[in-house]
């Protein structure tokens, strides 16, 4: 059904809210303060012609914008762009009953994303890459994306290549591409074991195509050329699909707020939720680090990296379920500082034994307000409070935020110690 519809926001997955008589309806690629005519059906619209176009209304530089779903947002002027975003974080944090300030956004798009994952789908056998259509199993073919740092540029030409050679199967794949030091780092999810031609099939596309490394489920399927990323000044080299932050100037407009909330009086800190090291390698030049993560084969990669690089304070890289056993209050109180850094689903658990801790000072990452709001609001509960609160968009033109905050605990509202009897 056509209805006329007066955009009053944007919502946190970036779609414009209308209200309307039968409640609220959620536009794709409508702007505030537009009118625009959409077929309604239920809460989603899709418009059909803006009738009154925002004054931050800007042409979009991508032509899948509009079919592709992996932007949301691309024709917001910048300094509405940059408002509703840091917006998403206050009205995070404003639902959760926190009344914190929120510091301007940091844009860290840099030279673009350095990783990037492409589906592929077959049709009569022939292998389709591309991104989802926006709320959509639909695929859309891409050729080039504009938010990859140049050194992707052949990467989806790669990845048709390698979902080719595996049409056979004609199951749906992910391509996941890394932008590494010896060139296209690429892990293929969804294809199960391979065949022995299947595995000869794709060594002579990784020869053909210069690819640094190639794996299956993370399981290698050939080396050719080390595929490293720097951390700082540091070379790492993580095992196949492992997690980066987007773009390299995200990671260190990250770690350099991480650096600021640790402050330089830490002699002792925990990094919780690792990774392969963005923050425990540049930690260590001036304190001991204890490095904690689930995935055995990323601290594998910063152990080595710690034990190579030189002048590091020392680093004891531990795997560990944070999850099923978090740090407890007696192990968290031998630190002077603790940075968790978990997946988007946060870490609740964890939040709860820092709320009950005596660290002083604990710097929250995160890639989810939602998630970040609720253990922002466990921490608050036992006595800490943020010092700062600052939004950085490595996801440009998504929904996509990451937050660093400090948290400070006041001397005065530190726990009390029980005495144990004997």
């Amino acid at each position: 059904m056509l209805q006329r519809l007066t955009i009053e926001r944007l919502g946190h997955k970036g779609e414009g809210v209308a209200r309307t008589e039968e409640g609220l309806v959620f536009a794709a690629f409508a702007l505030p303060g537009e009118t625009v005519l959409a077929e309604v059906e239920g809460e989603r619209a899709r418009v059909v012609d803006i009738l009154e176009p925002s004054p931050d209304r800007i042409e979009p530089f991508c032509p899948h914008y509009g079919v592709c779903g992996g932007c949301a947002v691309q024709t917001l002027a910048a300094p509405a762009y940059a408002q509703w975003k840091r917006g998403l974080a206050e009205t995070a944090l404003r639902n959760a009953g926190l009344d914190w300030p929120v510091e301007p956004l940091i844009d860290a798009h840099g030279a673009g994303r350095r990783r990037v994952t492409f589906h592929a789908r077959y049709e009569r056998g022939v292998a389709h890459v591309g991104f989802m259509r926006a709320r959509s199993h639909d695929l859309v073919e891409i050729d080039v994306c504009p938010l990859l740092e140049p050194r992707l540029v052949g990467a989806p030409a790669a990845a048709r290549a390698l979902a080719q050679a595996l049409a056979g199967r004609g199951k749906p794949l992910d391509i996941a591409a890394t932008a590494a030091t010896g060139g296209l780092d690429i892990d293929i999810r969804g294809a199960g074991a391979l065949e022995e031609r299947e595995t000869l099939a794709l060594l002579e596309l990784a020869e053909s195509l210069d690819l640094a490394r190639l794996a299956n489920h993370g399981r290698l399927v050939t080396l050719r050329l080390p595929p490293g990323v720097m951390i700082g000044n540091i070379q790492v080299f993580p095992p196949p699909g492992a997690f980066l932050q987007a773009t390299a100037e995200g990671e260190a407009a990250i770690a350099r707020l991480v650096a600021k909330g640790v402050g330089d009086k830490a002699k002792n800190v925990a990094d919780l939720f690792c990774g392969v090291g963005a923050f425990a390698l540049r930690l260590a030049a001036q304190a001991r680090v204890t490095a904690i993560d689930s995935d055995v084969a990323a601290v594998e990669a910063l152990d080595r990296a710690a034990r190579t690089a030189r002048g590091l304070r020392p680093i004891s890289a531990q795997a560990r379920d944070l999850f099923r056993r978090p740090l407890d209050v007696r192990e968290l109180n031998a630190f002077d500082a603790v940075v968790f850094d978990p997946p988007r689903a946060g870490a609740m658990a964890q939040a709860q034994a820092l709320a009950a801790s005596t660290v002083r000072r604990i710097v929250a990452v995160s890639c989810d307000p939602q998630s970040f709001a609720r253990d922002a609001a466990i921490l608050s509960k036992g006595g800490y409070a943020a010092k700062f609160i600052t939004p950085i968009d490595q996801f440009r033109h998504s929904p996509h935020l990451e937050l660093v905050a400090l948290f400070e605990r006041a001397a005065e509202a530190a726990p009390r110690r029980r005495l144990l009897s004997r």
